[in-house]
C-alpha cells in the first residue's frame, strides 16, 4: 500500500466516543492506494448520533432564520476556499475525472449561495378570514431530526442537497454516507462544522447497509427521526418507504433511472452525439441521470450511429487526473455489478464502442488508454444496438458506461418506449420544432425533462426528482426542497372577544339569486 498510515474517517458525533470494525477506502483509479481507513459505526451508534441531533435541534431552530443563512452562507465560502482540494480527494477516492470534480464541487457553493438567501425568505402567509376581527398566518417549521443516507457517486454535491436546506430551516441532520466515500464526507462534514453549526446539529456516521437499517428502524421506534432523506437503488428506496410508511412519515427518496433519450428526424444530430456520450458515459455511467436507451428515429438512424460510433470509439479513457470521459468503476461492487449487467446483452443485440466488452485488461486493450489499466476498475464503454422492449438490458438500470441503441418511426411510439422500463428520472429529446417539444414533454413520465441537453443537465436552483421507479414524488434542490425539510403551521388569532365558530357564524349577505335580466327592447 502506498499509505503506510492513512487518516481515519469514523464517526463524527459531538460529545460520543466510538469503536468498531475499520474497512480500507481504496482509490479505484490506483487499487494499491488506501485514501483512508473507514471505522463503521453500528446501529446504537446511529442511534446515538440521532439522541445528540434531537438534543441540539430545538435550541438551532430558535436562532433566527437570516443567522442560519449566514451559516449557510459561510459554509459556502469554506467550500469554495478549499474547493481544488475538496475536488482531488473527490477524484481521488471514488475515480470522478477531476474536471467532473471540480463541477460537482461547484455545485455545493452554487447551493449555498442559493440557501444563503432563503434565509430571508422562508415566508408564510396572512390569509384573509370570513370572520371579523380574526387574522389567519402560516408558518414554516423545522421537521425536526432528519437522517440523510447517500450514495457515493456524488459524493459531496448531492449530500448538500439534503444537508444545505435542511440545516437552513432549523433542522439536525444525521448523515450516513457510503463507506466507500467517507473520506470525502469527513471532509464535508467539517467545512460544515467550522462555518458556524453548534454542537450536535450535524452528525456523520459511516456505517454498513445492515447497521444503517437496524439504526434508523430504532431511531424511529425511538421517536428520535422525524424525516429521512435518501439517495440510492429503487430496491432500498422501497425498504426505507415501508419502514417510514409504519411511522407515518413520508421520506425523500431520490432513486434509480432507465433514462430515455429521443432523437428526432430534425434533430441537430451531432449535437445529440455529444448529449448522448457524456450522458450515457460521463462518471462511467453511474449516474441516477445517466442516459440508458437512444431512441432514435428510423430516418436518421444510420447517420446517428455511425457518428456515436467515432465519438465512443475515439474518447479519451483512463487515469480521471488527466482529460479524459470517464475514469474507473467507483468501487469493486460496482464493477461486480456492472458485469452482472454486460451478461444481460442477447445473441440479438449487436455491441460497438470500443475494442472489447467487460474490463480494460493488457488481455483486453482499450484503443489510446490514458494510463495504465492494470491499476485501476477500468471498464470498455459499449453500445448495444437492436435492444427491445422486453430485454432485460432495456428495463433495468445498468449503472455503467453501457448504451442501448433503439429505434421509432412516430413520436407516440417513441414515447411509449420511453415511458416502458418504469421508471421517471430524467429524460431528454433533440429537435427543432416546438410542437415536438411539447408533445414529449407531455407524454413522458419524468420528473426532468431536457430538450437538445443530455439526460444529465440538472442546475443547482431547479427542482430535481423522479417518479415511479425513481422516487415518490419527492424533490430536491431550490425552493421546493423546502416542503421536504419544513412543515406547514396554521394560525388563527381570533380578538373579537367572542367565541367565533367557522362555517356557522360566518356573515353571508342576502341576495335575490332569482332575479333576471329583462330582454331589451
Amino acid at each position: 500500500m502506498t499509505l503506510v498510515h492513512p487518516p481515519l474517517a469514523a464517526a463524527m458525533i459531538h460529545g460520543v466516543e466510538t469503536e468498531g470494525p475499520t474497512v480500507a477506502s481504496t482509490n479505484p483509479a490506483r487499487l494499491d492506494e488506501v485514501v483512508a481507513e473507514v471505522r463503521l459505526g453500528d446501529a446504537g451508534t446511529l442511534v446515538a448520533a440521532a439522541r445528540v441531533a434531537r438534543g441540539a435541534q430545538r435550541g438551532w431552530a430558535e436562532v433566527p432564520a437570516p443567522v442560519r443563512g449566514g451559516v449557510i452562507g459561510n459554509f459556502g465560502r469554506l467550500v469554495e476556499e478549499n474547493a481544488e482540494a475538496l475536488a482531488r480527494l473527490v477524484t481521488r477516492e471514488i475515480g470522478k475525472p477531476l474536471a467532473e470534480a471540480r463541477g460537482e464541487v461547484q455545485e455545493i457553493i452554487d447551493t449555498c449561495r442559493f440557501f444563503l438567501g432563503e434565509g430571508r425568505r422562508l415566508y408564510g402567509e396572512t390569509v384573509p378570514s370570513e370572520m371579523p376581527d380574526k387574522q389567519l398566518f402560516t408558518f414554516r417549521e423545522p421537521v425536526g431530526v432528519m437522517m440523510v443516507i447517500t450514495a457515493g457517486n456524488f459524493p459531496v454535491a448531492v449530500p448538500s442537497w439534503y444537508l444545505v436546506p435542511a440545516l437552513l430551516c432549523g433542522n439536525a441532520v444525521v448523515w450516513k454516507p457510503a463507506e466507500y466515500a467517507a473520506a470525502c464526507a469527513r471532509a464535508l462534514t467539517e467545512l460544515a462544522q467550522h462555518a458556524g453549526l453548534p454542537p450536535g446539529v450535524l452528525s456523520m456516521v459511516p456505517a454498513d447497509g445492515a447497521a444503517t437499517a437496524a439504526g434508523l428502524a430504532q431511531a424511529l421506534d425511538a421517536g428520535l427521526v422525524d424525516k429521512v432523506g435518501f439517495t440510492g437503488s429503487t430496491e432500498v428506496g422501497r425498504e426505507i418507504g415501508a419502514l417510514c410508511g409504519r411511522h407515518l412519515q413520508t421520506p425523500c427518496l431520490e432513486l434509480g433511472g432507465k433514462n430515455p433519450m429521443v432523437v428526432a428526424p430534425d434533430a441537430d444530430i451531432d449535437l445529440a452525439v455529444e448529449g448522448a456520450l457524456f450522458g450515457g458515459f460521463g462518471t462511467a455511467g453511474q449516474r441516477c441521470t445517466s442516459l440508458g436507451t437512444v431512441i432514435v428515429h428510423e430516418s436518421v438512424y444510420a447517420g446517428f450511429r455511425r457518428r456515436f460510433a467515432a465519438a465512443v470509439e475515439n474518447a479519451a479513457i483512463g487515469d480521471p487526473t488527466r482529460p479524459v470521459l470517464y475514469g474507473p468503476m467507483l468501487d469493486a461492487k460496482f464493477a461486480a455489478g456492472y458485469e452482472r449487467h454486460l451478461g444481460l446483452i442477447r445473441d440479438h443485440h449487436t455491441t460497438f464502442g470500443s475494442t472489447a466488452v467487460g474490463r480494460i485488461t493488457a488481455a483486453a486493450p482499450r484503443r489510446g488508454f490514458v494510463g495504465d489499466p492494470a491499476e485501476g476498475l477500468y471498464y470498455h464503454p459499449v453500445v448495444v444496438d437492436g435492444v427491445r422492449p422486453d430485454d432485460a438490458l432495456f428495463l433495468e438500470e445498468t449503472f455503467g458506461p453501457i448504451v442501448g441503441l433503439a429505434t421509432y418511426r412516430d413520436l407516440d411510439a417513441a414515447i411509449e418506449l420511453a415511458n416502458a422500463p418504469g421508471y421517471g428520472l430524467s429524460s431528454a429529446i433533440y429537435t427543432n420544432d416546438p410542437a415536438t417539444v411539447f408533445r414529449f414533454r407531455r407524454g413522458i413520465s419524468a420528473g426532468m425533462v431536457s430538450v437538445n441537453n443530455s439526460t444529465s443537465g440538472a442546475e443547482a436552483h431547479l427542482p430535481f426528482g423522479g417518479n415511479g421507479r425513481s422516487g415518490n414524488g419527492s424533490r430536491q434542490s431550490g425552493r421546493w426542497v423546502l416542503d421536504q425539510v419544513t412543515r406547514w403551521q396554521s394560525v388563527n388569532w381570533d380578538y373579537s372577544g367572542r367565541l367565533q365558530k367557522a362555517q356557522l357564524d360566518t356573515a353571508v349577505p342576502d341576495a335575490d339569486l332569482a332575479f333576471r335580466l329583462e330582454p331589451w327592447r
